[in-house]
């Protein structure tokens, strides 16, 4: 086998495994928070489920499109440069959709509080000022 394709394999090996070991962890803690947001457990479980199918579909595809380098590899040093580059944007995207799947789901959860929120309680009183500038005529 050249250099080239021991640094290819490596490569799919370390991202699909970072890939499937995020993915798993997301699954796992996510749950109770779609719980929260859905007060349902059979919907939370399938949008859970769905999005760990969506998360696995970009970064698979995100990891099968970067695949090709960009430079020859000859020796073990450009292979480990190569691999730092490959793997370091895989670890880019998957925090970048990390926190972007935080952010939506921060959304959701306060607009189903905000819902679920009692209405706003009517003042019973006032408060009088003496500063003639705000007091009208």
């Amino acid at each position: 086998m050249t250099p080239t394709v021991v640094t290819y394999l490596i490569y799919l090996a370390v991202s699909v495994a970072l890939t499937v070991w995020v993915g798993r962890t997301l699954h796992k803690n996510g749950r109770v928070f779609l719980v929260d947001v859905f007060k349902d457990d059979a919907l939370a479980d399938s949008v859970n489920h769905l999005l760990l199918v969506g998360f696995y579909l970009i970064n698979f595809g995100y990891v099968t499109m970067a695949l090709r380098l960009e430079r020859q590899v000859f020796d073990a040093r450009t292979s480990i440069e190569a691999l730092s580059t490959k793997v370091g944007w895989v670890l880019l995207v998957l925090g970048a959709m990390h926190f972007f799947n935080l952010y939506v789901f921060s959304r959701l959860r306060r607009r189903a509080r905000l819902e679920s929120a009692p209405p706003p309680v009517e003042p019973d009183a006032f408060v009088l000022t003496r500063d003639p500038a705000l007091v009208r005529a």
